[in-house]
């Protein structure tokens, strides 16, 4: 394989970045793809490159921003999401001769767009795989698209990968307290492959406060299986919180429970908590252990009955080991020295490199039989043949 061009120097690189736009860029509360992508477009720009962020109407970014859709489509929830999703990739398309990259933070549809157009590279961060049938999308793209990974764990075998690049963040706009807290925080949505059931077990049997900030989404989940154990002492329901209740939140907590029941992608309330110095009881599977130092950060968990056992142990961990850890791994300042690095390799290769046998074999292999986790797993339609 020929290397191509060696490229040093981004400064003045015309960068698209494509984020999602279920909210505004950056949320003002959950809406872990689109902090990303602003996180990227921000960094990137404060680094000399000239970015352009695709991203809700709505969305604040001292760079170039270009909309095709006026809101979030979870804040108006009117709006046609495959039309205006659509739409939002399209506006990206009609543009991209202006463009030298492209950073594509929208899951797998661009692909289908950037396989019918002369784009510029475009590389492709994979946020997570929501389904095995989108698989065909992302096979089907790698001649088109490099990709990136946001953690080791959450890895197909059947794409190369240009580099894995954490998830980073602006560790000052996150408050540190020495002191723990008394209580256990759960941060992120209703669905059960987050685990807030377990969270409720977990504080229950350990004899310590639980408090709930989450956003609706399997509202089923939580009728059955996390509204009635709130109530409003032991248990508590914050309701969706923004920024300075989320800080406040997480900082006073003892930790923050993320006991998942899949594999984790990232998980950004992870290091959102230890950047103010609140330790994880995290599930030892997916990515987490890439993420929390187990014993120093917080613990890995094999079971609840281990997570119920390690809480009391959370208070015995040193909190300012929790925010350096993040400074040093999880900080915007690391994870654009990633995403520089893998801007430059796109640039010097042009176009993806072909798959090799075994990334064929693992593409004719079940695409439900998979390491990563899917957020849904539908019927396996029948007219799809695998070996």
């Amino acid at each position: 394989m020929t290397t191509g061009k060696v490229v040093t120097d981004l400064q003045g690189l015309r960068l698209a970045v494509l984020g999602a736009i279920s909210w505004p860029a950056p949320p003002a509360g959950y809406g872990p793809w689109e902090q990303m992508a602003f996180n990227v477009a921000d960094g990137m720009r404060r680094r000399g490159l000239d970015v352009t962020l695709f991203a809700a109407g709505d969305s604040h970014f001292e760079g170039k921003l270009v909309s095709a859709v006026p809101v979030g489509l979870n804040e108006d929830r009117a709006l046609n999401a495959d039309v205006f999703g659509a739409l939002h990739i399209a506006e990206l398309f009609r543009h991209a001769r202006d463009f030298d990259l492209i950073n594509n933070h929208f899951d797998w549809r661009p692909l289908t767009y950037a396989l019918a157009t002369q784009a510029p590279p475009m590389l492709t961060t994979v946020h997570g795989f929501s389904s095995p049938q989108i698989l065909a999308a992302y096979y089907a793209g790698a001649e088109r698209s490099f990709y990136c990974s946001i953690s080791n764990a959450d890895r197909d075998p059947g794409l190369e990968y240009l580099a894995t690049t954490y998830n980073g963040i602006e560790t000052a706009q996150f408050p540190f307290s020495e002191r723990p807290g008394e209580y256990l925080c759960f941060l992120g949505r209703f669905h059960p492959e987050k685990g807030t059931h377990l969270a409720i077990e977990i504080a229950k049997r350990a004899g310590v406060r639980l408090k709930i900030a989450a956003i609706p989404q399997d509202e089923s989940y939580f009728r059955e299986q996390v509204e009635p154990h709130i109530d409003g002492d032991r248990v508590q329901f914050l309701g969706a919180v923004e920024r300075e209740a989320r800080n406040e939140l997480l900082v006073n907590a003892l930790g923050l429970v993320h006991m998942t029941t899949r594999p984790e992608r990232f998980g950004l309330t992870t290091i959102e908590a230890m950047a103010c110095g609140t330790p994880v009881l995290g599930a030892n599977m997916g990515s987490i252990p890439e993420i929390v130092v187990d014993g120093l950060t917080g613990f890995l968990c094999d079971n609840v009955d281990d997570a119920v056992e390690k809480t009391g142990r959370l208070a015995g961990l040193d909190r300012r080991a929790c925010r350096s850890h993040v400074q040093d791994k999880f900080s915007l300042e690391r994870m654009i020295d990633r995403y520089l690095a893998a801007y430059a390799r796109a640039l010097e290769l042009e176009t993806p490199p072909p798959p090799s046998e075994a990334q064929l074999r693992a593409r004719r292999h079940d695409w439900w039989d998979r390491p990563m986790a899917y957020t849904e797993i539908g019927p396996k339609p029948t007219s799809l043949h695998f070996e």
